[in-house]
């Protein structure tokens, strides 16, 4: 074979990769829809209350005070795992994705050595009390718009109470947790009998 035709076979390949390209753009300028500025559909959906049915209000937590009287720390170390893969509650523990918990309970917001806390964590100033605990586990972003903690919360006012009460027990001195008298008065029975 001559150089002639081995020019000849490449110009055909070279113009076969012209050719492609050039009905590749044409196709992707025809055929291709505009992005949205936002992607994905807004669907408003009404919520109908059935005739009749009174609207419900939410419900509203008890006292905090009749919450710890029926906390248990143990059930709080199990819903402390929820918190585990971004917090350490060992004394001298480490920051991770969050700062470390130990003695959280009266110390002051945002000060954990070494943290990069969010502007608006930084701006909330104050002590950590047990009721801003409290409000905080149940909405963070409610509590503390901008923080940058992502979790959704814990709706649940007694697993509030479990966990507070096993944050405060990972301190050198644990703050006294204010127990409403006669909040459960079965649970108080249980525990003379036992």
């Amino acid at each position: 074979m001559d150089s002639f035709e081995i020019n000849k076979i490449l110009g055909a390949v070279l113009a076969t990769c012209l050719g492609l390209l050039s009905l590749n753009i044409v196709a992707n300028a025809v055929f291709h829809p505009p992005k949205p500025a936002k992607p994905g559909y807004d669907i408003a959906v009404q919520e109908e209350t059935p005739a009749g049915a009174p609207a419900a209000a939410a419900a509203a937590d008890e006292p905090l005070a009749k919450r710890f009287a029926s906390a248990d720390t143990g059930r709080g170390e199990a819903s402390a795992k929820k918190c585990a893969s971004c917090h350490t509650f060992d004394k001298g523990g480490r920051n991770t994705v969050g700062p470390n918990l130990y003695g959280v309970v009266g110390r002051a917001k945002a000060s954990v050595a070494g943290f990069n806390y969010s502007a608006a964590m930084k701006a909330k100033g104050g002590n950590w009390t047990l009721e801003d605990i409290d409000v905080y586990l149940k909405n963070p972003k409610a509590m503390v718009p901008g923080t940058n903690m992502n979790f959704a919360g814990i709706p649940r006012g007694s697993e509030r109470a479990d966990l507070i009460t096993f944050l405060n027990s990972k301190s050198d001195s644990p703050a006294p947790l204010p127990k409403e008298a006669n909040a459960t008065p079965g649970r108080q029975a249980s525990v003379a009998h036992r």
